[in-house]
C-alpha cells in the first residue's frame, strides 16, 4: 500500500506541510492536507514529522523501512 517512492516524494515534497494520505484507499503525497484535494483522505505522516524522524538526508533503507512501517500500521487500521 505505502512503499518508498511514497516516502521519497513527500521528502522531495517542496512544503514542509505537505502529507502522506490514503485517499480512496490509495495513498498519495499532498501539499496541503487540509485542501480540496484530500477531503475525506486519511493522514498517514507529514512532512515534518518525517524529516523529524529520519533527519534530512535520509538513505534508501530508512525510506524503504519507515515505508514498511507505515504499510504495516495503516494495514493494522483497516484502511
Amino acid at each position: 500500500m505505502i512503499d518508498e517512492s511514497h516516502v521519497r516524494d513527500l521528502c522531495d515534497a517542496a512544503n514542509d506541510d505537505a502529507a502522506l494520505v490514503l485517499l480512496e484507499g490509495r495513498a498519495r503525497v499532498v501539499e496541503q492536507p487540509s485542501g480540496e484535494e484530500s477531503r475525506g483522505a486519511l493522514l498517514v505522516i507529514t512532512k515534518r514529522d518525517l524529516v523529524e524522524r529520519l533527519g534530512p538526508d535520509p538513505s534508501d533503507q530508512d525510506l524503504h523501512d519507515v515505508a514498511g512501517t507505515l504499510s504495516d500500521t495503516v494495514g493494522k487500521l483497516g484502511a
